[in-house]
């Protein structure tokens, strides 16, 4: 005669067959789910990408006036305008290079009163005005434009683009046009805008970009103990 055991009492004497040290958990499950989502295959839309065109154009181009900010500071404690007038470049420093090549991004800055005529460019008004929003474009499948307002918004910059006689001193206003003997950038005041960043993007740097900024990131947990 066969006696049949509950369901239960079956697994309870599976359970006690089993030593503790023969039960393996998994570590991290929430650690390897995250990296899961994140190698997932993901469509990237349209209106994503020119999201992402606008959020690499304000990380590069913030980045370069953060670096420009705190170059000029040193350089006019240093020596004055004429250490710092070289560094008035932030587009050339090698920061800003190097962030460019990664966002696959060219960058320049224009004004319709530029200090050299390279930088010469007609901007409509209402392209000029402080609280203009970015201006992001996709002119072709493969390129993205990015545009914003360049604001005079720290006063160490009227030492050089400032009002002749009052922000630049006559001594440093003739170091400057012998620099620049086509000198236009004067005469600025605070909160003004001076003229505008503009970053070219390569579709494929946008696309990266994207990537790694919606990629999900594991909040660290306290140790209690």
């Amino acid at each position: 005669m066969r006696l049949l055991l509950p369901a239960t009492a079956f697994l309870l004497l599976i359970l006690a067959a089993c030593s503790s040290d023969q039960i393996q958990h998994l570590r991290d499950t929430k650690k390897i789910a995250v990296e899961a989502a994140n190698w997932e295959v993901k469509r990237i839309m349209p209106a994503d990408l020119l999201r992402a065109a606008r959020w690499a154009g304000d990380t590069l181009t913030r980045t370069a006036d953060r670096e420009l900010h705190r170059l000029l500071k040193a350089k006019l404690d240093e020596g004055g305008v004429a250490a710092a007038l070289p560094y008035c470049r932030p587009e050339s420093y090698a920061s800003t290079d190097s962030m460019a090549r990664i966002l696959q991004a060219k960058a320049r800055r224009v004004s319709s009163r530029p200090r050299t005529p390279e930088h010469l460019a007609s901007l409509p008004t209402s392209q000029l005005q402080s609280d203009t929003a970015r201006l992001v474009a996709r002119p072709t499948t493969e390129v993205f434009t990015y545009q914003r307002p360049i604001v005079l918004d720290d006063a160490l910059c009227l030492r050089c683009h400032g009002t002749v006689g009052s922000d630049i001193i006559p001594a440093d206003y003739a170091l400057i046009r012998k620099s620049y003997p086509r000198d236009q950038a004067t005469g600025y005041r605070r909160g003004q805008v001076m003229g505008a960043w503009q970053v070219e993007l390569a579709r494929p740097g946008v696309a990266e970009f994207y990537t790694m900024k919606t990629r999900k990131v594991m909040k660290p947990r306290p140790k209690l103990f």
